[in-house]
């Protein structure tokens, strides 16, 4: 098996608070899927130079447990017609913030300012909206999941971490909100729309969207 090299063993070190990996997942190009999905291990993702929102997760997650952060991961779980996104969450002085890799203007970083995870979850609800109507599609979200479980070797590993994504599919999940208030939503506005629709980073060519689960 293989395993990080010094010259990524020092990143890591250097990677010591949330910001600083955040900084990082922000340098690296967005992974568009272009070759068919992946779930990269935090080793795969500092060689390719690219990351989808879970694989950020799972980098951001692995790097704070080398700073005596838990490696939490957390599932936000939109409507069908909307992409999932999958953050991790971290706390500081009793606080929750969240790391997330995006390649939109929205439902990115979070400062460690929340009391709880649930209000942590709320403040990406008004931002998640679909960009050709505005429909806000975010209804439930995951416990916290604690990557422990799986041991020491996933960071390194040389295939795709599905056990992951299956498993994080079997957390427990929280509804947003009861389903009358869902349906009374107000609609983002033109602003809104346009603010959203910002992005980092173009695919090469055209994919088809309707097979990328963590394409955020």
């Amino acid at each position: 098996m293989k395993d990080f090299n010094i010259k990524e063993k020092t990143l890591l070190v250097r990677l010591d608070t949330p910001a600083k990996v955040q900084d990082f997942l922000n340098s690296l190009k967005f992974n568009f899927e272009e070759r068919g999905e992946t779930l990269r291990s935090p080793l795969a993702v500092l060689r390719s130079g690219k990351a989808h929102c879970m694989e950020g997760a799972l980098l951001a997650a692995y790097a704070l447990s080398l700073h005596g952060h838990k490696p939490l991961i957390l599932h936000l779980k939109a409507q069908k017609e909307d992409y999932d996104h999958v953050i991790a969450p971290f706390r500081l002085d009793g606080r929750w913030g969240a790391i997330s890799k995006t390649n939109h203007a929205v439902l990115r970083y979070r400062e460690p300012v929340y009391k709880n995870i649930r209000e942590l979850v709320m403040s990406y609800f008004h931002e998640y909206f679909l960009n050709h109507n505005g429909k806000k599609t975010l209804r439930q979200y995951s416990e916290p999941f604690n990557l422990k479980i799986f041991g020491k070797d996933w960071p390194v590993s040389e295939k795709n971490l599905w056990q992951i994504d299956r498993a994080l599919d079997r957390v427990k999940h929280h509804r947003i909100a009861p389903a009358r208030s869902l349906r009374r939503l107000r609609s983002a506005d033109k602003v809104e729309i346009k603010a959203g629709a910002i992005q980092e980073f173009s695919p090469r060519r055209k994919f088809n969207s309707n097979k990328k689960r963590y394409a955020q």
